[in-house]
């Protein structure tokens, strides 16, 4: 499937990674959104699950091996050309994550990787929606936390 001018929207995961309050960016490489700070993440293969292909994804991206903890957020990022045809449609599904293994590192698709506190995001230029999703995946690591310790 092509995923620039598709025929269909093409189904992708993030992973919003948390750890000690900060969270993983990776600065894309390529289009689309090449030199932006993002979420790590990647595209569905056929027959794989989207814990399966999150976790291959955030792997082969960062080098490190995640826990996919819950689903924070189901959305559109469509991106038209400038004659109004669509030239990227994902349905992009974000999920909370934590680490298991391994150390953040620059892999496939990415130029950089940060460990980012939330005050540093405008130094990272973060787009608004992806600030929206890592803003609820942290409420919810932090709804996790308070859990665990009751």
């Amino acid at each position: 499937m092509r995923r620039e001018y598709p025929d269909r929207p093409v189904v992708g995961v993030g992973g919003v990674v948390v750890r000690a309050g900060a969270v993983l960016l990776v600065e894309r490489a390529a289009e689309p959104l090449k030199g932006r700070w993002t979420l790590p993440g990647g595209v569905v293969e056929l027959g794989e699950t989207l814990e399966a292909a999150l976790a291959r994804e955030l792997q082969e991206e960062t080098g490190l091996e995640v826990r996919v903890l819950e689903l924070v957020e189901a959305l559109d990022r469509i991106t038209p050309d400038d004659a109004q045809r669509v030239r990227y449609h994902f349905v992009l599904l974000d999920y909370l994550c934590e680490p298991a293994a391994g150390e953040a590192h620059a892999g496939s698709d990415v130029a950089a990787v940060a460990w980012v506190q939330p005050e540093e995001f405008a130094a990272y230029n973060v787009p608004e929606k992806t600030r929206q999703v890592i803003e609820r995946g942290l409420a919810l690591y932090q709804r996790r936390v308070r859990e665990h310790v009751s």
